[in-house]
């Protein structure tokens, strides 16, 4: 969740619903990070990246969510990421 800017700005729209915040966000995910859970492997294809400011970045890709060898889920995703505290966090997040 670290990877999130931490206020109410912050969304992720998905085919489900917009949530804001960390908290919310955080909560729709809980249950994959439970202690006994398994451990879903995320990484991204086809990055394009744009600077729309000094501070943000827009960025295009497609997702794989994968569980050990198997495909979970795979589909476009929209980032619009902002320097927070010196680091890149996600300030919009947007995944089909």
């Amino acid at each position: 969740m670290a990877d999130y800017v931490d206020g109410p700005r912050t969304s992720f729209v998905t085919n489900q619903g917009v949530m804001h915040g960390r908290a919310e966000i955080r909560q729709r995910y809980a249950p994959r990070f439970a202690l006994a859970g398994v451990r879903d492997s995320l990484s991204f294809e086809g990055v394009e990246a744009d600077a729309i400011g000094p501070e943000a970045v827009h960025v295009i890709a497609w997702y794989r969510l994968m569980r050990g060898d198997s495909l979970i889920a795979r589909g476009p995703t929209s980032l619009v990421l902002v320097r927070d505290l010196g680091e890149w966090r996600i300030l919009k997040d947007h995944s089909s």
